[in-house]
């Protein structure tokens, strides 16, 4: 508990900013270091609001001793602003933006390149993996969503998203959210979604999730990941890069079940496999123990297999 107090109170903070990526206007949460031995891009999960990895980006930045530079990439359209009018963005074109992105702003010959994501984003780290195998380093995957399996839970949202009538009928009632008063939207949030929400979680409840256009691009993405993930993996390009991919998976996770770890292992023996049992759900960046305690995994696991 002193450690998360001190990373807390003393670590870097991470500074926000604009970027045009494809014509597309894109949220970036950064900490640059002075010399990087090496560079993670962080690609979110759905919805891909960077705002709720501050806590995990900060940590992690601490806990590499400040020797890597480090950027979160939100999704299209998962901002703050509507500035792409209401236009809904697929899986594929959020895999697409993320490599767009790693060859606009990161030279090739520049320090090692990590790949770190969280839920879809893991998935999304791997395909970008898969076209720029010259550029990455290391792929790591944080309670990653690869595969559907049958769920009730799942079922209820991919019925949700395949619905554009029932999408947009839920992005409008959240969005009647956020026309209330600010202080009124964050009780109202912390109350119904939790009272162990960090201030960081809510924040970007706040000012993001009140959102009509998120929340169609939020189900929009889903739809398309459903689709998308309903076939197999890529056995043979895992395979193939086995000791440069990881996955961290949890318990009771009905996005990442314990299921397609199992089957990972089947196909891909040697890969990297790791499971959380400290009490912390697929939802991790939500709270700053979660953000804390998956920093310190990353930041491990980069230290005993990311050769300096």
């Amino acid at each position: 508990m002193d450690e998360e107090k001190l990373l807390s109170v003393s670590r870097k903070q991470a500074t926000e900013r604009i970027c045009l990526v494809s014509c597309f206007s894109t949220e970036l949460l950064e900490i640059h270091s002075e010399e990087p031995r090496m560079h993670i891009v962080f690609v979110p999960g759905n919805p891909g609001v960077i705002s709720f990895y501050k806590d995990f980006v900060e940590s992690l930045y601490e806990l590499l001793d400040g020797n890597a530079s480090i950027t979160a990439i939100c999704h299209i359209a998962h901002t703050r602003k509507d500035w792409e009018r209401g236009r809904m963005f697929s899986l594929q074109d959020q895999i697409n933006h993320k490599v767009d992105f790693i060859k606009q702003e990161l030279q090739t010959n520049g320090p090692p390149l990590i790949l770190v994501g969280h839920s879809i984003g893991s998935y999304i780290c791997i395909e970008v993996f898969k076209r720029l195998p010259q550029q990455v380093r290391f792929a790591i995957g944080l309670y990653p969503f690869l595969l559907t399996v049958d769920s009730p839970k799942l079922s209820r949202i991919a019925k949700l998203a395949r619905s554009s009538f029932l999408s947009a009928s839920f992005s409008y009632f959240v969005s009647l959210l956020g026309f209330f008063p600010a202080w009124l939207s964050r009780a109202l949030v912390k109350r119904t979604i939790g009272q162990s929400l960090s201030s960081t979680a809510i924040d970007a409840t706040c000012s993001h999730l009140l959102q009509y256009h998120t929340w169609r691009n939020v189900l929009f993405m889903a739809m398309t990941e459903f689709a998308e993930l309903s076939e197999e993996l890529d056995w043979a390009f895992m395979k193939k890069q086995q000791d440069q991919i990881a996955f961290l998976y949890g318990i009771d996770d009905y996005w990442a079940p314990l299921s397609v770890l199992e089957e990972i292992s089947r196909q891909v023996p040697a890969i990297e496999l790791s499971i959380e049992k400290e009490g912390h759900t697929h939802s991790f960046c939500c709270t700053e123990a979660g953000s804390v305690w998956v920093a310190q995994f990353v930041a491990n696991l980069i230290a005993n297999r990311v050769p300096n």
